[in-house]
């Protein structure tokens, strides 16, 4: 049986994993395993591509609940209600030893009855498959409170959108693509912030939904986010993220947020904002309420 790109990319991905776990666990077996151990909140919420973090800007953090002798994994629902769309994500992720993060998410725009106005039918449905990984390689968020030194991440994204035909159609030159990120998190406690910054290697239209590449191509983009810490169970912030803008037929717009983040218990976090996409397929003024639940241990 053939393999798709997408089952071939999650095969050698999970296979990049277990090969990441033997190295990170050494001669341990599982008896050194260890559930929890995190400070609440300080393996983000899960973001709109799955990546433990903000709502649309990955951290350096990896997801779970696990310290560096355990495994952790969370899941995650989230929405996001624009005036002429529907953004809807759902996915899961696992925490290794809080240093290697792997998580798929199903991503999908709703037109509902905005589809007509763009020739489509009432209710069509953009979506796509995303499978990511990080890695933490230098600094923790935790422990190295002395030093200026934040936590760094690299990761690596593979999106795979359907309606191929259709994104060609309107300019897009594929259906997939592979976007890689840096990212840096420092959490001051003694200030109660957090900070973070990240710089994204992307061509993708609309988060990918509209596929990749157009007139211009791929380049590195800022994304940015600050957090403040009213309490060890609540976080609120403002993110940003810079975007590429590849369609001729419509104009695409960095997006941003004002989030809040509340840890009801040590395994579930709600999370809701204020975000603004910009223009999203030649409607502007696309801001709404973003509203995640996460699950994890």
């Amino acid at each position: 049986m053939a393999l798709t790109p997408l089952s071939l990319l999650t095969r050698n991905t999970i296979l990049c994993c277990t090969t990441a776990w033997l190295c990170v666990a050494g001669p341990s077996n599982a008896d050194d395993i260890e559930p929890g151990g995190k400070l609440l909140l300080t393996r983000g919420i899960s973001s709109v591509d799955g990546s433990g973090g903000g709502g649309i800007v990955p951290w350096a953090l990896i997801t779970g609940n696990e310290t560096d002798r355990g495994i952790g994994a969370t899941a995650h629902l989230t929405s996001v209600i624009l005036p002429d769309f529907d953004v809807i994500s759902y996915g899961a992720g696992i925490g290794l030893r809080d240093r290697l993060e792997f998580s798929y998410t199903h991503q999908a725009l709703d037109t509902g009855s905005t589809g007509p106005k763009l020739g489509l039918p009432d209710g069509y449905t953009f979506s796509q498959d995303i499978v990511a990984m990080k890695v933490r390689v230098a600094g923790d968020a935790i422990y190295d409170q002395d030093t200026w030194m934040p936590q760094v991440a690299i990761g690596a994204v593979y999106k795979q959108a359907d309606h191929g035909s259709l994104l060609s159609a309107l300019g897009a030159e594929d259906d997939s693509g592979v976007e890689f990120y840096v990212s840096a998190t420092k959490l001051l406690l003694a200030q109660s912030l957090l900070l973070g910054g990240t710089l994204r290697y992307t061509d993708a239209n609309q988060n990918g939904l509209l596929g990749f590449g157009g007139t211009s191509e791929a380049s590195i983009y800022p994304e940015v986010s600050l957090g403040y810490m009213l309490s060890k169970r609540l976080i609120v912030g403002g993110e940003y993220r810079a975007k590429p803008d590849n369609l001729a037929f419509a104009e695409e717009d960095a997006w941003l947020d004002l989030f809040a983040a509340y840890a009801i218990n040590k395994e579930m976090t709600v999370s809701a904002a204020y975000a603004d996409l910009g223009s999203i397929a030649t409607f502007d003024e696309q801001r709404g309420l973003y509203l995640s639940l996460q699950v994890g241990f």
